[in-house]
């Protein structure tokens, strides 16, 4: 009898033990463990963040957290704004209001080149420092933004139908006011991130089909490939991704 009850008690005690093992190996919403990487803590605006897998993944509302005339008038972030913007042009006032997003962006962890470049698609291209999206430099199915720039708050983003706050050109807010010309910016789906205008002072040249290359930078001293944004078409990047896209969902 007593043999019986220590066999019952060692298997609690086992399967106790494997219980916790489990916790611990494992999140509460069933993601790894593994530690999100210091560079994507960059992104400020992110409202979750963890590493399933080969991705890390990256959750935003896509709200910006700078004054912009497309907040509606209650926000306290809401300033009137006239004038000119994005390439000397005179500021036209889209008729939509930024609304808050769920959107979860899937980014791969090891970002490699593609044996197929793919074309970034409408809509959310990457995903910016403040969680705003990054979208590619089309209003709509090949048509050019030439129409569209004039509706660019004064730190270059507007909101589309449904209220989506989105940049297409250089986030101004970012590289003139939290960060520099130079700066990390953000990250494109495949991986690669993005950075600003200049690199070691000066305008960026030299830029491949896909508006990026690999060299040096801040971040990662041993260098990368990565995109820049210009201030020309096709602005963050060129011909497709250069690596293989994750997904975002919205």
């Amino acid at each position: 009898m007593k043999k019986n009850l220590f066999k019952i008690v060692a298997l609690f005690i086992a399967a106790s033990t494997l219980s916790c093992k489990k916790s611990a190996d494992s999140s509460s919403s069933g993601t790894s463990t593994t530690p999100v990487p210091d560079i994507y803590k960059k992104i400020y605006g992110a409202t979750d963040m963890y590493v399933e897998g080969n991705y890390v993944v990256i959750k935003s509302n896509g709200l910006p957290d700078h004054k912009t005339v497309y907040y509606p008038t209650s926000n306290a972030l809401y300033e009137n704004f006239s004038g000119t913007t994005f390439g000397g042009n005179t500021f036209n006032k889209n008729p939509n209001t930024i609304s808050a997003q769920t959107l979860t962006f899937k980014i791969p962890l090891n970002p490699t080149v593609a044996s197929s470049h793919s074309a970034t698609p409408l809509g959310p291209i990457g995903v910016s420092l403040n969680g705003v999206p990054f979208f590619n430099q089309y209003a709509g199915p090949n048509q050019p933004l030439t129409n569209e720039v004039v509706s660019f708050d004064q730190y270059w983003g507007h909101p589309q139908q449904t209220g989506q706050y989105h940049y297409h050109v250089e986030p101004l807010y970012l590289t003139t006011v939290k960060a520099s010309k130079s700066a990390l910016l953000g990250f494109l789906l495949d991986g690669f991130p993005v950075y600003g205008p200049e690199e070691n002072g000066a305008a960026v040249t030299g830029l491949d089909a896909y508006h990026g290359h690999t060299s040096v930078t801040a971040d990662y001293p041993n260098g990368i490939y990565h995109y820049h944004i210009t201030n020309t078409d096709p602005y963050i990047n060129g011909s497709g991704f250069y690596g293989t896209p994750g997904t975002v969902t919205q």
